[in-house]
Parts: structure tokens; sequence; C-alpha cells
């Protein structure tokens, strides 16, 4: 299983990273402490529409997106000529360029809650401005949230990944669960006039029982606090108009990224003329906040969303076909008791248990290692592009059926763990609203 020969190139150049970069990568979730080492992949050299080249030249049927900026595909000629047009011109300048109007004005154009929009760089610098905005509005403190929110202090104090955080600020942040609405209920009662806002992602892997969004709003507003639509993953995915347009619940903020500009740095803020106009007595300021590369990339896309509706209805029919397929492959062998295919089509997610219930990330490793050796990279979710085809799902499903057989076959011999060795840690211990990951 796997084979440690073709990845040697990677382990030499881990050993040269890991002595002057620590956790070897810029992002966790990217970390060859994600993937097993010797037998999978652990550096990307350059990458085309569905598919990325490691550093010894191997080809791959990618599935990671770059963890979700990639929704054209990779190396895009729409997105990247926009991109050299404006190198160009210039990167970033001394006053704010035409551009960051532009882009904000689209925005408005395809997202139902957005009056105002405000840019920033990644994800977490959205979601951060948008609770500063929300705290400012209220004059209060507390948020509750739901999902994974970033990186700043805080949201990741409410995680156990919160080394160097005053522990104080976990006084001011909550979790609540999704499709609970008694749960959020009850934090309110335990704040009473004291929640700025409730921020979440609007959809993960479960998808929204009855009316369930629009109660969140409807507590919240009841209760003087704001709605915030973490849409950072949902955003541009799900529909040209976020989560919020395909669900029918418009939120007071929202916060974006990834797919926004397909791989350029880029995130933003939007929400009602009301609430955003408080942006002005907050401080949201980046040096690199007008960059105009990633404001060439992000009209691109979005223009092109606008003017093409079939870019995201082909991201859910493959996905679609993808998320069906592995579950009737999941059932054929036995093993819905062990392994999932939940969430929704532009982003399906594998779940695996033990029989305890329990996540496995043992389960999830074997998997991984089998799904690779077909050619295809992948970790838990399949991040659907316009770049995949017909015959990309076919030959993945192709694949997943054979690894699920293997996987059968391990768990029947008891040799999971042998075969393993190592399981892949989750980059968070806990899940957001107090759910294991």
């Amino acid at each position: 299983m796997g084979d440690e020969h073709k990845y040697a190139k990677h382990l030499l150049h881990y050993e040269r990273v890991r002595k002057i970069i620590p956790n070897q990568s810029q992002t966790l979730s990217k970390s060859p402490g994600q993937f097993r080492k010797g037998t999978m992949p652990l550096f990307s050299a350059r990458a085309k529409g569905a598919y990325i080249w490691d550093i010894t030249g191997n080809k791959l049927l990618d599935y990671m997106g770059a963890l979700g900026p990639i929704i054209l595909g990779y190396a895009d000629t729409v997105t990247d000529n926009a991109i050299k047009k404006q190198l160009k011109d210039g990167i970033i300048f001394s006053q704010p360029h035409p551009l960051e109007f532009e882009v904000a004005k689209l925005i408005t154009q395809l997202v139902p809650g957005a009056d105002m929009v405000r840019f920033g760089k990644n994800g977490s610098d959205a979601t951060s401005g948008a609770v500063r905005i929300a705290r400012a509005y209220t004059k209060r403190d507390v948020i509750l949230f739901c999902g994974y929110h970033g990186a700043q202090d805080w949201y990741i104090v409410s995680t156990e990944r919160s080394a160097g955080v005053p522990r104080m600020l976990k006084q001011l942040v909550h979790g609540f669960e999704y499709n609970n609405l008694d749960s959020l209920e009850k934090l309110f009662t335990k704040f009473p006039g004291k929640v700025a806002a409730v921020i979440m992602e609007p959809a993960y892997a479960e998808h929204p029982k009855g009316r369930f969004l629009a109660d969140v709003k409807r507590l919240a507003h009841a209760h003087g606090a704001l709605l915030i639509f973490d849409e950072v993953i949902t955003g541009f995915r799900w529909s040209s108009g976020g989560a919020q347009k395909y669900f029918g619940v418009t939120p007071d903020l929202s916060c974006f990224g990834k797919s926004i500009a397909n791989g350029m740095p880029l995130s933003a803020i939007a929400g009602t003329r009301t609430v955003m106009q408080k942006t002005e007595d907050v401080f949201f300021s980046f040096t690199y906040g007008g960059e105009c590369l990633s404001l060439a990339a992000a009209k691109a896309v979005l223009s092109e969303l606008k003017r093409n509706p079939g870019i995201l209805k082909h991201v859910w029919r493959m996905g679609e076909k993808l998320q069906k397929g592995i579950q009737k492959s999941i059932e054929s062998h036995g093993l819905s008791h062990s392994i999932a295919c939940v969430g929704f089509p532009p982003r399906p997610i594998m779940q695996f248990y033990k029989d305890n219930g329990e996540s496995s990330p043992e389960l999830r490793a074997l998997f991984q290692q089998y799904i690779i050796d077909a050619g295809i990279l992948y970790s838990t979710y399949w991040n659907i592009t316009y770049a995949h085809r017909e015959h990309h799902i076919a030959f993945t499903l192709r694949a997943v059926d054979e690894a699920l057989r293997k996987v059968k076959h391990d768990i029947a011999e008891g040799v999971v763990l042998k075969k393993v060795g190592r399981s892949i840690a989750p980059v968070f211990a806990m899940h957001a609203g107090g759910k294991k990951a």
C-alpha cells in the first residue's frame, strides 16, 4: 500500500522544510501532518484544470481545491488573463483603485443581503471584522457561534488549539448545535441582553431541518442580536448569491472568501447599509485590502458566475453524481455503519466512524491512502470545480468503489491499524459547537 520510492523526494524535501518552517506549512490543513509520510505526496509543484502535479511530477486528479478557493479550476484562463492585464497597470496604489468599487458592486448585485461591502485578505479577516462590527453596532460583547470561523483570538479561544490566547476571552464566545434551536435559546437565556451576534456557517455537513435558519434569525433579532452568516465556504459555491440565496434566509452580515477569487487572496464582509455603516466607527483596515490582482481575479470570477449560471449548475450536477455514487458504493459494500458521504453536492464530505459511533481517523487515513494510490488527491471532502467533468467523476467513482472494497477487507481481517501505522490527526480536536471533529 503506497509507493515509498515514488515519494522519496517528498521525504527529502520534508527534512529540509521542517528545520526552518514550523508545522512545515503555512496552513495546518495542508501540512505534511495531514498525509502519511512516505506513501503520499506532501508537496505540490503546479496545477491546471482539475489536476495537480507534485514535486516529483506525479499527476493527480485533485479534489482538495487548495482547501476550497478553486471554483473555476486551477490556472483558469479567464481569471489568469484578468490578473495578467492588471499586473501591467500595477498591483497596489497609494489611493483606492476603481476595482474596489467594481467588485463591491458585483457583490451587491449577486448577494441578497449585501448593500455595502468591505474587503480583507482571508476568511479570518472577514469573520473577525463582522464580529467587531456587530459588537460596535449592538454595544454588546457575547458572540454565539456554530461552525469554524477562522484563526483570530475571539474564536480560537473556544477550541482546544488555543495556546497563546488569553483565557478571559472564552467567557465571550459560546457554541450552539446546528439544527438544535433549543441549544441557541438556552444561551440567549443564559446571557440576557449581552449577545451581540449569532455567527454560523449556514451549511456544512447537515442540511437545515425545517425553518432552522429562519428561526435562528428570528431568535437573534428577538433578543436584539445580529445574524452573521459565515459564507467563506458556501459563498459563490452553493449559488452565485451564496447559501443565503439558496436557502432564502438573509443575514445582517455575511463573510466571504475562498471561491470569491479562484485562488487569489481576498475576502469580503457584506451587509445591510444600516449595519455596515458602523464600519466607519471600528478599525477594519489593511495595507493590502485594496490589492488589485486579487480584485481583478474576483471581478473575473464574479462576472463569469453572473454571466453564466451554468457554471454552478455544472458544479452541483457533478457533485450530485459523485455523492450519490459514493453513497451507493458504501451501501453496496455494507459499510454504512462505518462510512457516510454527507453534506451538499458542491462539497460532499466523507465521515468515518468506529463501532461506538466516534470519529475514526484510522479509517479515514486508510481510505485516503487507497484513493491517493489510485491517482486522486483527497482529504475528507470533495471540492467540486467547474473543471471537473463527467469522465473525472466516472474515474473517481471506480477508484472509490475499489478503495471501499479494500477497506471492507481490511476491517474484516482486523488489519486497519497495522496498515495505517499512524492515523492522521485532525487540525482541531473539537469541532465548533462542542462536537468531535
